[in-house]
């Protein structure tokens, strides 16, 4: 990991067009201002982890819901055999 120190405005550059701006800089926190094309998704770390385990949960209740699907379709089978 890199570590900088950087002061009310000041900026850090990543790559060629992503810069990080010191907009302000209180006992509680700091604000950062950030400039980077509309392509890159910029996100809080907690928000990106809720995210992914939202997927996460959806794409288990798609499976669950496929496996009824599939569990209709062979009782369905069973029954139009008898």
């Amino acid at each position: 990991m890199l570590v900088l120190s950087r002061k009310k405005g000041e900026t850090i550059m990543i790559g060629n067009d992503i810069e990080l701006t010191v907009l302000e800089v209180t006992p509680d926190g700091v604000k950062l201002g950030i400039s980077a094309p509309k392509e890159i998704g910029i996100l809080r770390k907690e928000l990106f982890a809720a995210t992914a385990t939202t997927n996460k949960d959806a794409l288990h209740s798609l499976d669950a819901l496929q496996s009824l699907q599939i569990r209709y379709k062979e009782i369905k089978n069973k029954e139009t055999r008898k």
